[in-house]
């Protein structure tokens, strides 16, 4: 991978992401426990329990037990994260992006933000192995392709229920405060061209985020 330069335009992204890494991992890794844990705890009472109370008492059973697992293993974590495989880390973003097309309705745009902490693990993990400018420019290439093909995913599938829903075109008239009715091929060509947008950027950002965190570990080893 080429050597970023080292003025200010290039330097001092590179070095905040740097300090921002260890706390923003921290979270990502944090957070799953207690979300698989609440999730395990609502869903899988729905099969034997009936009561709402005791669903919501087992989700919040499930989320407790995530953060008691936390309190032991997070500190671990953080500090050996990067000698959790590429397989974990993958596993971790399909989690995120499963999560995060759930939690906005599928709405995928949301899904781009992870390109942060993708960025940030490749980034990290390709600092602590000797320089190799080839190598680096091929991992980074993988995981933007691997980034962007998940978000490809996560579109394709938004794409699929706006399509097969029939409230979609109001639903779109009634959020944008539009003065004409949307039709279906508004529609289509809000699914083309905004998804198209959204992988674009997506490549982009995980590129980007991952070129300056190598730097800024290069630039402040001991940085956090």
């Amino acid at each position: 991978m080429p050597e970023i330069p080292d003025h200010h335009g290039w330097r001092w992204p590179a070095l905040m992401l740097r300090k921002l890494e260890a706390p923003i991992l921290a979270l990502v890794l944090g957070a799953v426990p207690p979300i698989a844990g609440f999730l395990a705890g609502w869903w899988g009472s729905l099969v034997w329990l009936s009561s709402e109370t005791w669903i919501a008492r087992s989700a919040l059973a499930g989320l407790g037990a995530g953060l008691l697992v936390d309190a032991v293993f997070l500190k671990q974590w953080v500090r050996r994260r990067y000698a959790l495989s590429w397989a974990a880390w993958l596993g971790i973003f399909l989690f995120y992006s499963v999560g995060m097309f759930g939690f906005f309705m599928g709405v995928p745009v949301f899904n781009v933000a992870l390109a942060l902490p993708a960025g940030l693990v490749v980034g990290g993990k390709l600092a602590l192995l000797a320089r190799d400018a080839d190598r680096d420019r091929r991992v980074v290439r993988r995981a933007c392709l691997c980034t962007t093909a998940v978000l490809a995913v996560v579109c394709a599938a938004s794409a699929t229920i706006a399509l097969l829903s029939r409230s979609t075109a109001t639903e779109l008239q009634h959020m944008l405060h539009l003065g004409f009715v949307v039709t279906p091929a508004h529609i289509v060509s809000l699914i083309v061209i905004g998804g198209a947008a959204l992988l674009v950027l997506q490549w982009v950002l995980t590129n980007r985020i991952a070129r300056w965190t190598l730097r800024g570990w290069r630039i402040s080893p001991t940085s956090g």
